[in-house]
């Protein structure tokens, strides 16, 4: 692993003293201005008023960046805007993860071709719920990841980081009437300028249109930004592309609003429009254009009981070499230079798909924790590589703990039963004559080796560690079965 030393004079975080020259031995490379850190890993699409902005990161600010309850659960497509406040927070800057409670309730236009049914109240907090959960366990097992990567010859000040508080936009929305939101929002925004959003623009294109309550949607996330810019300091908002017209709309009534309370507009809206600014990331999609982290419909997600800690590691190994070096300079914190090596070792052994490999391990570890990645790394040993020579007992059974493909039966039935029959039995074929053609095409295994014969046994010798055996249906379809 490659070390890079450099001295870094940290700032003050807002009231809490830290040490001003620390020297860090870093396996990762964040560098102190944060913006080109994000530039190069990919990270960011658009800035508004990149070098005022640039500027005003010599200094702590307050950043956030919003996420509407439309599910129980983060996904993979969650990941860019929290590693960027995941960023922003290890260089010294206060970060605030939103939850819409709100909105939520109203649903974002961006990004949709059609209207988004109406979510119930008790859906909506119930998803709140979740995922203020899911954020907190995200951030802080992130900073846990950082700091394993970052060590300190002195104190250091990454150590006594904690996970941000997360908030909900309803603690300020719920309370607002319509008159009041009217005449302290509305009155400053413009209908022409609201229309001109590309979200609107792409729906007013479409056959079903736009709903009023979607249209006032960019009004409501405009808000919060003022909200948070008054009480806590805020002055930066990230979020991905399709929120660029969005974020925009709260710089406007962040500016509007102050050169009210100012009595001189000119002098106050250059003053502010400094001080105040868009990050955002960008949209990504698979190779084959599909949204990224969806498959067959359905997110990659990042919690374990919807989507396995080991199919999460698989999902990363698939990546293709034309999108490996991307993924890792967005999605982990390998440093730009190590991410370099480790592409130029991949192009002379493509083979050996050591950089997948990284990056499996990396995200895996970033999200779910270095126990969990060294589970998921001896399930796809076992699974896909017919990597058996060191494998336990105790390591399968707890890294397929929960799996469907992980089996256990009497050691007198995995003996004694024809493998055709256990596999009809634990479901990797639907039937016997199924199985039986499987059998007769030479497509059924046992430990990497065909079964030969609709009839034959495991023999004593086949057993794995004494205990198990791992079944195979033609190149994907895999079964662990460990005696009891």
């Amino acid at each position: 692993m490659l070390r890079l030393q450099r001295t870094l004079a940290l700032p003050r975080f807002y009231n809490k003293p830290i040490p001003t020259k620390l020297v860090f031995t870093r396996s990762t490379h964040i560098k102190h201005d944060v913006l080109d850190e994000l530039h190069a890993r990919g990270l960011v699409s658009q800035v508004s008023s990149s070098d005022q902005l640039k500027n005003a990161l010599k200094t702590p600010q307050a950043l956030y960046s919003g996420i509407d309850p439309t599910a129980k659960y983060l996904h993979v497509g969650h990941l860019l805007p929290l590693l960027c406040l995941l960023h922003f927070q290890l260089a010294g800057h206060k970060v605030i993860p939103l939850i819409g409670g709100a909105t939520g309730l109203v649903g974002d236009p961006s990004g949709r071709d059609t209207e988004r049914p109406l979510s119930e109240h008790t859906v909506v907090q119930s998803n709140v719920e979740y995922l203020s959960d899911a954020v907190t366990k995200f951030l802080t097992g992130a900073l846990q990841y950082a700091r394993s990567r970052l060590q300190s010859s002195v104190d250091n000040p990454i150590d006594e980081l904690r996970p941000p508080t997360v908030m909900n936009n309803l603690q300020w929305l719920q309370g607002v009437g319509l008159l009041e939101f009217l005449r302290t929002v509305g009155l400053h925004a413009r209908v022409n300028t609201m229309i001109a959003r590309e979200s609107v623009q792409s729906r007013l294109a479409s056959q079903q249109g736009i709903s009023f309550t979607e249209f006032t949607y960019q009004l409501l996330q405009a808000y919060d930004f003022y909200v948070l810019n008054q009480r806590e300091g805020c002055t930066i908002q990230i979020g991905g592309s399709d929120q660029w017209g969005n974020i925009v709309a709260g710089i406007e009534l962040i500016n509007k609003l102050d050169n009210q309370r100012s009595g001189s507009p000119d002098a106050g809206e250059k003053t502010k429009a400094k001080e105040v600014f868009a990050v955002t990331t960008p949209l990504l999609t698979t190779p084959s254009g599909q949204k990224f982290g969806k498959s067959a419909g359905n997110a990659v997600a990042l919690d374990e009981r919807v989507t396995s800690v080991f199919d999460f590691y698989q999902f990363w190994l698939r990546t293709p070499d034309s999108h490996v070096g991307q993924y890792l300079r967005m999605f982990t914190l390998v440093s730009l230079s190590e991410i370099g090596t480790a592409l130029a070792q991949h192009e002379g052994n493509k083979e050996s798909r050591s950089a997948q490999q990284l990056l499996a391990k990396e995200v895996t570890e970033l999200v779910h924790g270095e126990s969990a990645m060294f589970k998921a790394q001896i399930a796809s040993r076992v699974l896909y590589e017919s990597d058996y020579s060191t494998v336990k007992t105790e390591d399968i059974l707890a890294a397929l703990a929960g799996d469907s493909r992980l089996r256990l039966v009497s050691q007198a039935e995995l003996l004694e039963a024809p493998i055709a029959k256990l596999a009809v039995q634990a479901k990797l074929v639907s039937s016997n004559s199924e199985a039986k053609r499987l059998v007769e095409a030479k497509g059924l295994y046992v430990n990497n080796q065909r079964v030969l014969n609709f009839a034959d046994t495991i023999k004593t010798e086949d057993l794995l560690d004494n205990r198990f055996v791992v079944v195979r249906s033609g190149s994907q379809k895999q079964l662990v079965l460990v005696s009891t």
